[in-house]
């Protein structure tokens, strides 16, 4: 009975490990499969680099400091991302309004315009996959992408 029990459990944990492995390669698909739709000119960036434009479109001008917490980097590292993203004219330092020794990174026009071109070309591909699925794995794909985010989060 013991090795049997045995036996059924290192059955169950090859087959979680199977199913955890499968979903890594999946979700990272996906994601390869979005990048490939976004424009041309973004695919060279590099994951900090998109990060910090989206994340400027969303929250709004920040401090390097503030984006290099928010992403777990080191401030050099994202020192870097966002020198060549200025570079690029993507970004622009300001002077921080109370605090001369700080400043703020905002979006440029041309910043903004490439983010919001790069969110619709994702979500148009995206949605079209989507709508080839039956209305079952619909609900079942919208479901485990909130559970997805409590991974995440």
């Amino acid at each position: 009975m013991t090795t049997e029990r045995s036996d059924i459990n290192m059955t169950t944990k090859k087959s979680e490990l199977n199913s955890v492995e499968d979903l890594a390669l999946t979700i990272g698909l996906l994601v390869r499969r979005i990048r490939a739709n976004a424009p041309p000119e973004l695919r060279e960036f590099s994951w900090t680099q998109k990060a910090v434009l989206s994340r400027l479109e969303k929250e709004g001008s920040a401090t390097s400091a503030d984006l290099a917490r928010a992403e777990s980097i080191k401030p050099q590292s994202m020192g870097t991302a966002i020198a060549s993203l200025e570079k690029m004219g993507l970004v622009e330092r300001n002077a921080h309004p109370t605090d001369g020794r700080q400043l703020y990174i905002k979006l440029t026009a041309k910043g903004l315009t490439l983010v919001k071109s790069t969110r619709e070309a994702k979500h148009t591909w995206l949605s079209n996959s989507i709508a080839q699925l039956d209305k079952r794995d619909q609900t079942v794909l919208f479901k485990a992408g909130e559970v997805i985010k409590k991974i995440v989060k």
